[in-house]
């Protein structure tokens, strides 16, 4: 079967020590350009809000009730024990009552409560949510991340050490990452916690290596490449020399640094939580400030088909610290203006709760409606977008569709929505749907992109 196809049981890999290393020398040598003519060739220009997105995945589906959806009204059977929403400092706007520190930052983001799409799997749901197209053609169309990458990294003149993509700190592994843009365009999944020091950064930090071993390696490399040695300007070897040391840089240099959170201070690092998590969103933002295009935090456990609310009481919390430290602390460092914050999973949770044994109060998968969140990058704060019914089982006014919140999401970061892709076919294909591709739409999100 041709690599370009999708399929949802296999799960890839994370890149390895030696793969993150050569992807590093292949940019130090120029070999990173594409095969294909440069996105530059078929981008038209546009007026960029954004320089970088950080998504926060909530692997599994979130519950829109129990989070940015609350429906106190709709009795018990719904809502459950969550059934005193917060009011934040945005008059009208209440979330649920275990956000308290969101609920204080709520004039940096805006809330959609009207997403929808209608798939109930976890596959193609995912596939949906991140590509914006329907699963089931011959060929896997890219996700954001990766069209981001080709869009704002090295075919476009990014010049970084890390990868333009990167996935804190598992592979999401419900759907091929890059689609039929090929490897190059995977993210570089970290693997190791960041809530442990040292972040043991697959590829980048070798476990039980010191630094010191590193270098007296590199230092018995010279002594060995006699090659090197007697032919220093020859230049073939110079590019492989370039190679090398950027390929150390990242092992032993800046590369290295951007993953050592030993770096902030201990009260900040306090304030986004010692979880897995906290520590990620405080990684994304050192990430950020280093013009990293695209960060995704894989952020798992949100399938609750059991004991819901045990998990939203466990779970909710260490959401609430991390991501509104992240939007303070991006705030105050001025890079909340040209970073998108994109919150969101698969779908929603079913709005009626399953009280039976074995779910024992549990919710299950729900795609007629859901929430998602914007924050930075030219998107207002302080905002509603559409309204779920009174129980949220519907979408009442302006529904959202996955291809809605992606093509505004490009039209923020300057990446025009008719902009063609690469594709083995050679066929014009664009990175969003055109209207002849039958794909439901209600328009962008004009009413929260600030001008």
């Amino acid at each position: 079967m041709s690599a370009f196809y999708f399929d949802i049981e296999k799960q890839r890999p994370r890149i390895s020590r030696r793969e993150a290393i050569r992807r590093a020398m292949l940019a130090a040598s120029g070999l990173v350009l594409a095969d294909h003519l440069s996105f530059k060739a078929y981008a038209a220009p546009r007026t960029a809000r954004a320089k970088s997105v950080i998504q926060i995945w909530m692997w599994g589906g979130p519950s829109h009730l129990d989070i940015f959806d609350p429906k106190p009204d709709a009795g018990y059977d719904y809502c459950g024990p969550l059934k005193s929403p917060l009011e934040t400092n945005v008059s009208g706007i209440r979330i649920g009552e275990l956000l308290p520190l969101l609920a204080k930052q709520a004039d940096k983001y805006s809330l959609i409560r009207s997403m929808t799409h209608g798939n109930n799997g976890h596959e193609t749901a995912s596939y949906i949510v991140q590509t914006g197209r329907q699963p089931g053609g011959r060929l896997v169309y890219p996700s954001v991340g990766a069209v981001v990458s080709l869009a704002k990294g090295y075919d476009a003149g990014y010049k970084g050490l890390i990868p333009p993509y990167v996935v804190l700190t598992e592979p999401q592994g419900r759907f091929d990452e890059a689609g039929f843009l090929g490897a190059r365009y995977k993210p570089f999944a970290t693997g190791g916690n960041p809530a442990i020091s040292p972040f043991a950064v697959e590829g980048v930090v070798a476990p039980g290596i010191t630094e010191e071993h590193q270098k007296n390696r590199r230092q018995l490399l010279h002594q060995l490449d006699t090659l090197g040695q007697t032919m220093p300007d020859d230049p073939q070897i110079a590019a492989a020399t370039q190679a090398e040391n950027m390929a150390y840089d990242m092992i032993l240099g800046d590369g290295a640094k951007v993953f050592d959170l030993t770096q902030e201070k201990a009260e900040l690092r306090d304030r986004y939580g010692k979880s897995k998590f906290g520590q990620s969103c405080l990684v994304a933002r050192r990430l950020v400030e280093r013009g990293i295009p695209y960060i995704t935090i894989n952020y798992g456990g949100w399938d609750t088909h059991k004991e819901n609310f045990q998990a939203m009481r466990r779970m909710l919390p260490d959401m609430d610290k991390g991501l509104a430290t992240l939007l303070q602390d991006l705030g105050e460092r001025g890079l909340l203006d040209s970073t998108i914050v994109w919150w969101g999973g698969e779908f929603g949770r079913t709005p009626k709760v399953l009280w039976e044994a074995p779910w024992n109060g549990g919710r299950n998968h729900y795609g007629k409606v859901f929430s998602a969140m914007l924050a930075g990058g030219g998107f207002k704060g302080g905002q509603v977008v559409g309204t779920s019914d009174a129980r949220g089982e519907e979408v009442k006014e302006r529904p959202v569709y996955p291809v809605d919140l992606i093509g505004s999401i490009y039209t923020q970061l300057g990446i025009d929505p008719t902009t063609k892709l690469p594709n083995p076919d050679g066929q014009p294909m664009f990175v969003l749907p055109q209207p002849t591709d039958g794909i439901k739409s209600a328009g962008l999100l004009k009413e929260i992109m600030s001008a």
